[in-house]
C-alpha cells in the first residue's frame, strides 16, 4: 500500500453561501467522518486535488490527510463533479480505523491479453465484463488495484470472479452469497459468430402489426 497525502485546512464557516464562495477562491468544501470524532469541516486546494483526481489511487488508497499539522487516515467516499465543466464541488472523506475491515472497489488492471492466444487470435473478442471489484480488509492490506493476468485466456474461455488471485488478506464479499454472485470478468467469444448474429438480426423483417379490422354495426 502505497503512501498519498492530501493538505488541507479546517473551516469554521458552512452552509451554501460560504462553499460558493471557497469555490470561487478555487478551494474545495469538504467533510471527514466517522471514527470515535465528530465530522470536520474542511478546505482543499482545487488545482493539488483536482491533479490528485487524474490518478486511480485517489479512489482506492488510504489517504493521509495532513489537516494543519494533524494527519488522519481516511478513503475518499463521495466526490461531487459539476456537470459539464472541469470543477470537483465538494468531497467526503471517511476516517479508518486500522482494526476495522473496510469495503472498497479497486480497480482491475488485465495483463498479457495481447500476448494470449485469445488476444493474438483475429476472430476473437475479448470482452472485460468488470472494471473494478468490490473487496473487503484491513487498511494495511488494501491494494490500489488487482491484476488479472490474462496469458493463458483462449477462445471460449471465461475467468469469474472467484478465480481472480487476491493479495493476501483481500476478500470479495460477494463470493460469499452464492455461486449466482459468481459473476463473468472475463470472456473470450468468438468475434465471428458475433457478426453473422447481427447480420442475421438485421435481415430478419420487422413484425408488422396485425390490421384492426372494425365490424360495421348490424
Amino acid at each position: 500500500m502505497s503512501e498519498h497525502t492530501i493538505k488541507a485546512t479546517s473551516r469554521n464557516v458552512e452552509g451554501k453561501g460560504a462553499s460558493r464562495r471557497l469555490r470561487h477562491a478555487a478551494s474545495i468544501p469538504a467533510i471527514v467522518y466517522g471514527g470515535k470524532s465528530e465530522p470536520m469541516p474542511i478546505q482543499l486546494d482545487h488545482e493539488k486535488i483536482w491533479l490528485a483526481s487524474q490518478h486511480e489511487w485517489f479512489y482506492a488508497s488510504i489517504l493521509d490527510l495532513d489537516i494543519e499539522g494533524k494527519v488522519e487516515k481516511v478513503l475518499l467516499r463521495d466526490m461531487q463533479r459539476h456537470p459539464y465543466k472541469q470543477l470537483i464541488l465538494h468531497l467526503d472523506f471517511q476516517r479508518v480505523d486500522a482494526k476495522q475491515a473496510i469495503r472498497v472497489a479497486v480497480p482491475l488492471h488485465f495483463l498479457n491479453e495481447d500476448a494470449s492466444p485469445a488476444g493474438k487470435a483475429a476472430d476473437v473478442v475479448v470482452t472485460h465484463e468488470l472494471n473494478e471489484v468490490q473487496i473487503s480488509c484491513l487498511p494495511k492490506d488494501l491494494p490500489e488495484f488487482i491484476e488479472v493476468d490474462l496469458a493463458d485466456l483462449t477462445l471460449g474461455q471465461t475467468i469469474h470472479l472467484s478465480e481472480i488471485k487476491l493479495p493476501k488478506g483481500v476478500e470479495v464479499p460477494e463470493l460469499k452469497l452464492g455461486k449466482e454472485h459468481d459473476v463473468a470478468v472475463v470472456v473470450a467469444r468468438a468475434g465471428r459468430v458475433e457478426i453473422e448474429e447481427t447480420a442475421v438480426a438485421a435481415d430478419e423483417p420487422a413484425e408488422v402489426p396485425a390490421a384492426k379490422v372494425e365490424k360495421d354495426d348490424e
